[in-house]
């Protein structure tokens, strides 16, 4: 049992299952429509990485999909993940795994996401990066961390404003328990294309201004896109795009 207890069954259970063949096929599919895209942006297809986003679903699919070659899997729920991936460790293709925190980070669960993730994508104050950094067991390597920006621009959205982003990661470069790598976005889906480029293009912004001055050599991932905007997210400049019903199908619960 993981220390945080058992995971919620409704997070297990009520996604939509697919058998191991149609879930590797939709993956394949991802994995080619993501090609296409970044060849028609003149971008090669390797600079994109794929981040599973396996929330709600059982390990049985991270394992299928882990067997075909996919590295990465993004968690949002972090009672059922911390369960998934203490479960993973009696699996030695897992070893290699990377586990990524997409959802909303809470103080009373900073503990967790800092003794059992690689990545954490939603960090948007420096009261968490310094509780991440201080909880960081130091046996593990410096956890991986990016801003969240709010590319919206709505004072009720997540993510810090654009004027903002720097002076954090400035703060957080001081802390030597993590390591930024870059900006996370995700604003509000619209069904216009060029609305949703525009807002990638924000997020693109402030990745590169970042990089400008900093390095880009440490500011190197841009987690952009999911499901709805792929083709807008990879245009714009995305380096990570985060899929999950595309390639698991729908769930139960809202996502």
């Amino acid at each position: 049992m993981s220390p945080l207890g058992s995971a919620p069954k409704a997070f297990a259970s009520e996604g939509a299952k697919l058998d191991a063949s149609s879930l590797i096929q939709r993956w394949l599919d991802v994995k080619d429509q993501m090609a296409k895209i970044a060849q028609k942006a003149s971008r090669s297809p390797k600079d994109i990485q794929l981040l599973a986003v396996s929330k709600t679903f059982p390990l049985t699919d991270i394992l299928a999909l882990k067997e075909q070659g996919q590295l990465c899997f993004g968690e949002n729920y972090i009672q059922e993940a911390v369960e998934k991936i203490e479960s993973a460790k009696s699996f030695p293709q897992m070893k290699d795994t990377q586990w990524h925190c997409i959802g909303p980070l809470q103080s009373n669960k900073t503990k967790w996401v800092a003794q059992c993730f690689d990545w954490v994508h939603t960090l948007e104050n420096l009261k968490h990066a310094q509780r991440l950094n201080d909880q960081r067991p130091a046996h593990l390597p410096a956890l991986n961390v990016l801003i969240q920006v709010n590319v919206d621009g709505g004072p009720t959205k997540a993510g810090v404003q654009l004027e903002e982003a720097l002076p954090l990661a400035k703060a957080i470069m001081g802390l030597t328990r993590l390591k930024l790598r870059g900006v996370m976005t995700m604003p509000d889906f619209h069904p216009e294309y060029n609305v949703q480029l525009a807002m990638h293009q924000r997020g693109q912004a402030v990745f590169a201004s970042l990089q400008e001055a900093l390095g880009e050599a440490q500011i190197d991932t841009l987690s952009m896109g999911m499901t709805q905007d792929l083709q807008a997210a990879i245009t714009a400049g995305s380096t990570l795009v985060r899929i999950g019903t595309a390639i698991f199908g729908g769930r139960g619960v809202p996502a």
